[in-house]
């Protein structure tokens, strides 16, 4: 998770939200993203989804069948999907997401019994961290958006 959170930082620092998502397959990190939906002007440009597409680029493969994925955020219902059609094994999560997450939040579409694959997931991994991050994000947007309204 802490490669993850690196990621983050990386979004942070360009002013997108900070999520970060690492894939890991025995040992070694195949696939790196973080958010770059704001750069790209990309709404699929989430963390999770850019490391979906370089770890089935590594692997050559889209089954990513025994690689776990690390993401600092409970991931959305897209890329939730993604996760599920990748055959991703494990999802370790940051943080949850009461609004938007569809992990175990709002929907649990990796752990819906009618789709293809299961996924395994464990929540709270540096929680501290990844809510950190994602907090002082935010508080810097709505203060940045004070300031503007002030002007």
């Amino acid at each position: 998770m802490s490669e993850a959170l690196l990621e983050a930082e990386k979004a942070y620092r360009l002013g997108e939200v900070p999520v970060g998502a690492v894939i890991e397959k025995d040992g070694q990190i195949i696939g790196r993203g973080h958010n770059l939906t704001e750069t790209w002007k990309d709404p699929t440009a989430h963390g999770e989804m850019l490391a979906l597409r370089e770890a089935a680029k590594t692997l050559g493969d889209w089954r990513l069948t025994g690689c776990n994925l690390y993401v600092t955020a409970e991931p959305c219902a897209m890329c939730a999907g993604a996760i599920v059609w990748s055959r991703i094994k494990k999802l370790y999560i940051g943080t949850m997401d009461a609004k938007a997450g569809a992990c175990g939040s709002v929907f649990n579409i990796p752990q819906e019994q009618r789709l293809n694959h299961f996924v395994e997931i464990e929540t709270g991994m540096m929680q501290e961290e990844c809510q950190t991050i994602m907090r002082e994000f935010f508080q810097a947007v709505r203060a940045k958006k004070s300031k503007e309204k002030q002007l």
